[in-house]
């Protein structure tokens, strides 16, 4: 089959489907990757064919479910809204240019695009699947990833989930009106196309690990919990020789990044992180991440790098300091290595709570709370204290035994070999 997959948010929201969609390819389908244009080059590096979206997640707040950007944290509920409402008005016409430049026989849907990717699907008469990183459906086991502090109790979870919803629907709610006119399709405003998507069962695959999120029970047919979905790396992937020489030069260090988080503030930072791990006895690494953390402090205890592969890099490390992003979060755990999770927005928190709940990390610290000496009092827990490390080599083998790209595999395999299946027929 054709496959177009659709992504956009951070690097974060996107990487995860480089992965997938190589193992799709390996599987016999056609598979392009619609993304923002900053990451081509990303999407390049699997071999995958790539189909560039306008929409800029750094220069708008992204719609909750993104990785989005810490200054759109700082513009409040209403102008986040706005910006979002913009950044998916020119998501939606990237999308649909995309499915008809691939000739799509199918569409895979992340979080972020499926409110839209729907309607073109319904519109060339094509069959789509979700293909989520976070759980958004409502369920009374937690509360929305984005937006809520604390659990509010199973009614007032399953509530605030549905509001949340809400929320997305009033996001999407002009792009949805834009884009149905574009391609001649009915008005239908986004809360109807939304629920008639759940009446009708629309499947949706999600490419976490059921060690941080078991399936909850009250969910219904057709959301389903699969395993992660890992980036690509190439399979003769080494790490460069100033890394290597750094790893074989003493103990394990401590890796420190925060993504696609806090642009801008890499020189303090930085700075921090060193105080921190110095503190803590720990040698360090910095991965500087759109943030550029970095440091002028002399000394051959830390080294600051560009990107680098998780899979490659963290098994080797002795905790991993991070922002709490899904990907961030699962590849830690993949390693087995400890984690202190600094959350900064979006679902962030949801995640640094759900690894820290299995034992494996640190309290959170959140980022607006953050100072070298919380940040070096939580690595040395991390590093020295009992039981993180064997808790996250737990989870790690229990991760170990999910091959989420497979199971996608096998449910688009059923579908081109033309099984009989409801999300087969398109939205009319």
């Amino acid at each position: 089959m054709r496959i177009l997959i659709t992504a956009a948010g951070s690097r974060g929201d996107v990487d995860p489907y480089t992965g997938l969609g190589v193992r799709l390819k390996e599987a016999g389908h056609e598979v392009a990757l619609a993304a923002p244009e900053v990451f081509a080059g990303l999407v390049a590096r699997s071999g995958l064919d790539f189909h560039g979206l306008p929409a800029d997640p750094r220069a708008a707040g992204a719609p909750a479910g993104s990785g989005g950007t810490d200054g759109a944290d700082r513009r409040g509920t209403a102008a986040l809204v706005r910006a979002a409402s913009a950044f998916v008005r020119d998501l939606g016409h990237g999308l649909a240019a995309a499915a008809t430049a691939h000739d799509a026989e199918l569409l895979l849907l992340s979080t972020t695009t499926a409110p839209l990717g729907r309607h073109i699907a319904e519109a060339l008469g094509v069959p789509s699947l979700g293909a989520y990183l976070q759980p958004v459906a409502p369920t009374g086991d937690f509360p929305p990833v984005v937006g809520a502090a604390r659990p509010l109790g199973r009614w007032g979870n399953r509530t605030a989930g549905r509001l949340a919803l809400h929320v997305v629907d009033r996001i999407h709610a002009g792009a949805v009106q834009d884009l149905r006119t574009e391609l001649g399709l009915p008005a239908l405003s986004a809360r109807a196309e939304r629920r008639r998507a759940e009446r009708a069962g629309w499947p949706v695959l999600h490419g976490f690990s059921t060690v941080l999120v078991p399936r909850p029970a009250d969910w219904r047919t057709g959301l389903d919990v699969v395993g992660n979905w890992w980036p690509h790396v190439p399979p003769d992937d080494r790490l460069p020789a100033v890394v290597e020489d750094f790893l074989q030069a003493g103990p394990p260090p401590v890796l420190v990044g925060f993504g696609s988080m806090a642009a801008g503030d890499g020189e303090r930072l930085g700075e921090l992180a060193v105080q921190a791990l110095r503190s803590a006895g720990v040698r360090g690494i910095l991965q500087s991440g759109s943030a550029g953390l970095a440091t002028d402090a002399g000394g051959d205890d830390v080294l600051t790098v560009g990107d680098l592969p998780h899979a490659t890099l963290l098994p080797r490390t002795a905790a991993v300091v991070h922002h709490g992003g899904a990907g961030t979060t699962a590849a830690a755990l993949r390693a087995g290595v400890p984690a202190v999770p600094v959350p900064v927005m979006a679902d962030q928190p949801f995640w640094a709570g759900r690894v820290a709940g299995l034992g494996a990390a640190t309290a959170p610290v959140p980022y607006a709370e953050l100072t070298a000496g919380r940040l070096a009092e939580a690595i040395r827990a991390a590093v020295t204290g009992p039981g993180y490390r064997e808790q996250a080599e737990r989870a790690a083998a229990r991760m170990a035994a999910e091959d989420g790209a497979a199971r996608v595999v096998e449910r688009i395999g059923e579908a081109a070999a033309g099984a009989p299946h409801s999300w087969l027929v398109p939205a009319s």
